[in-house]
C-alpha cells in the first residue's frame, strides 16, 4: 500500500503544467471555490509574452459562457520576458476598441483610466511576475502584482466584462490564447 501512495496512484492533479509553469487547478478568491477553465499562450511570431490562465466557478467553452458566469472570476498572467506597463495600456485600450460595443465602450472611461493609472504606477512587469485580474462582485476588478494587489477596486462587472472581451472577444488579443482559455487541449 505505501509503494502505491508513494507513486501517487490516484493522486488528483493540483496544477496543470504549460509552458514550464505550473497552473493550480483550483484556487479560492473572494469565498468560492475557482477550477482552472484554460490556459494558454500570446506569442508574436517567436516572440513569446506571456502566458494566461482563466478561472471560472464552473467551466465555460464559450466567451457567452464565461461572461454569464456568476460570481468570482479571474485571469492570471504569467509573464515570459520584461514588458512596459504601457504596452499593456495600449493592448488592453485596442481590445477594448475591437470587441465591445459603443455604448459598453460609454460605460469605461473613467474605469479604464482608473486601470491605466494602476498599471503606470508600477511602470515594468518582468519576466516571470504574476499579474492577477480578479473579479468580486461585491467589490469589482482588482489587479494585483506578485500577490500584492495595485490601487483600489474598479468598481461594477462593465470593466471586468470588457477585459474579458479582450481576450475572448470576436478580434481577441490572440486565437490560440483565446482558444486555450476556453479549455481547447494545449500543450
Amino acid at each position: 500500500m505505501a509503494a502505491l501512495l508513494g507513486l501517487g496512484i490516484n493522486a488528483p492533479a493540483l496544477a496543470r503544467r504549460y509552458e514550464g509553469y505550473d497552473f493550480d487547478e483550483k484556487l479560492q478568491l473572494g469565498g468560492s471555490s475557482l477550477t482552472l477553465n484554460g490556459v494558454g499562450m500570446r506569442a508574436v511570431a517567436v516572440l513569446k509574452g506571456y502566458l494566461a490562465a482563466l478561472y471560472l466557478g464552473r467551466s465555460a467553452s464559450t466567451p457567452a459562457a464565461v461572461y454569464a458566469t456568476p460570481g468570482p472570476k479571474r485571469i492570471r498572467i504569467r509573464m515570459l520576458l520584461d514588458v512596459g506597463t504601457e504596452e499593456f495600456v495600449k493592448a488592453i485600450a485596442k481590445g477594448v476598441r475591437r470587441n465591445c460595443s459603443e455604448a459598453e465602450q460609454a460605460a469605461l472611461p473613467d474605469k479604464i483610466e482608473q486601470f491605466n493609472t494602476q498599471l503606470r504606477a508600477v511602470a515594468k512587469v518582468r519576466s516571470k511576475d504574476l499579474i492577477d485580474m480578479d473579479y468580486l462582485p461585491d467589490q469589482g476588478t482588482l489587479i494585483s502584482l506578485n500577490g500584492k494587489v495595485i490601487g483600489a477596486a474598479i468598481t461594477g462587472p462593465e470593466f471586468y466584462l470588457a477585459l474579458l472581451k479582450v481576450f475572448l472577444g470576436e478580434r481577441p488579443v490572440d486565437k490560440r490564447l483565446k482558444a486555450g482559455l476556453l479549455g481547447a487541449a494545449s500543450d
